[in-house]
């Protein structure tokens, strides 16, 4: 069999699938485990216990799929022509969702097509073995995206592509054909440190490091909780996820539009109002989440997300009551609005006084007497 003209099949086939980018590599991890061991002994997985308990199969494909000695690394990418940005994170009434959630759940469609891809390959060379995955199964994505040269490890663990930024998912193929691999990508993050300065909550600790336990994704998506209070206050409006070390990374400036439009913004996010979305029931949560990553972090983490931006938003008479509306529902709950209501109070406290103050001033500058 030609492996060479095969391997040129494959990315032919990848790309004709709607992968944007298609790479392989051997599947040696083995250099990355003392790494690994390291984040897992910090603590830094938080509560994501299933990291600890795959331990190092992580590092190991053929654990998953006996007799692997290949990984075909795809890309696709996922950037909406309406991120809208700015506007959403500028505006602390306004709910920010990272871009990636905007459309629908992408798990199932890149398995999809990883399948699609596999049943191809089977089409020319017969029956083999391949499984294909989307953050399914416990392995090293990102290093073997690497190695596929799909692009370089981030100061903020993303992976890089010299043209297209960080605004992209990835999927693995795991398959038993001995395919000539590709040639990694170079780290060209150079001296750029502004991930790890721009990030919120500090959670970019050193290059290419995460604590789990500060970042905001981690605590909206994984983290099912009560927030630590000190946390509250930095994440903005952010109510699922956070984009700021990619938004500041000068390789994602110039990121192409997604071409799926299942990755478009669904229409309910069009309208993207604090106080709307807490009004969800769960019923209507589960009905406009439904076919989004969204909706696996169910309603209440949901409602508790939005209770924090809610707090950090600028006092308001309406959100006041709002978050009164929601009370006694649930005890997590009620701890982050609790939390809510003493920060808009203590917002209507400030504005109050700075009310009075400006109206001092205001009669100073006239020379009337303080008492007029």
């Amino acid at each position: 069999m030609n492996y060479i003209e095969l391997a040129k099949n494959i990315k032919l086939w990848g790309e004709e699938l709607g992968f944007q980018k298609v790479g392989i590599c051997d599947i040696d991890l083995s250099n990355h485990e003392a790494q690994l061991q390291r984040w897992l002994d910090a603590g830094y997985h938080g509560t994501m216990d299933w990291m600890a308990r795959h331990g190092m199969m992580r590092t190991r494909p053929a654990e998953l799929l006996p007799g692997t000695v290949r990984v075909i690394s795809v890309r696709m990418d996922y950037l909406p022509p309406d991120a809208q940005f700015a506007s959403n994170l500028a505006d602390p009434t306004q709910a920010y969702i990272s871009r990636y959630a905007l459309g629908r759940d992408y798990h199932k469609l890149i398995r999809n097509q990883l399948k699609k891809l596999g049943q191809r390959i089977e089409q020319e060379v017969g029956a083999f073995g391949y499984r294909p995955f989307v953050d399914s199964a416990p392995i090293l994505e990102r290093p073997l995206a690497q190695k596929a040269g799909l692009g370089w490890t981030g100061k903020h663990s993303l992976i890089l592509d010299k043209d297209k930024g960080s605004w992209f998912f990835l999927g693995e193929l795991l398959v038993d054909l001995p395919l000539p691999i590709d040639d990694p990508q170079t780290d060209q993050c150079g001296k750029c440190t502004a991930c790890i300065t721009s990030c919120p909550t500090g959670a970019i600790i050193s290059d290419g490091v995460v604590d789990a336990r500060l970042c905001i994704s981690y605590l909206t998506i994984e983290f099912d909780g009560v927030i630590p209070e000190e946390l509250r206050s930095k994440m903005g409006n952010r109510i699922y996820g956070c984009d700021d070390c990619q938004l500041v990374c000068p390789w994602s400036r110039e990121s192409d539009i997604t071409e799926q439009e299942s990755f478009h913004r669904r229409p309910i996010f069009n309208t993207s109002d604090l106080t709307q979305l807490f009004q969800w029931d769960e019923a209507t949560f589960l009905k406009n989440m439904e076919g989004s990553a969204i909706r696996r972090i169910g309603h209440t983490q949901w409602l508790r997300n939005i209770a924090i931006a809610l707090g950090n938003a600028p006092y308001s008479q309406l959100i006041y009551q709002a978050l009164e509306s929601r009370l006694g529902i649930n005890e997590l709950l009620d701890i982050h609005i609790h939390w809510a209501l003493e920060v808009q109070n203590e917002k209507k406290d400030i504005e109050i006084r700075n009310t009075k103050l400006e109206r001092l001033v205001r009669i100073i500058k006239k020379g009337l007497p303080r008492d007029a």
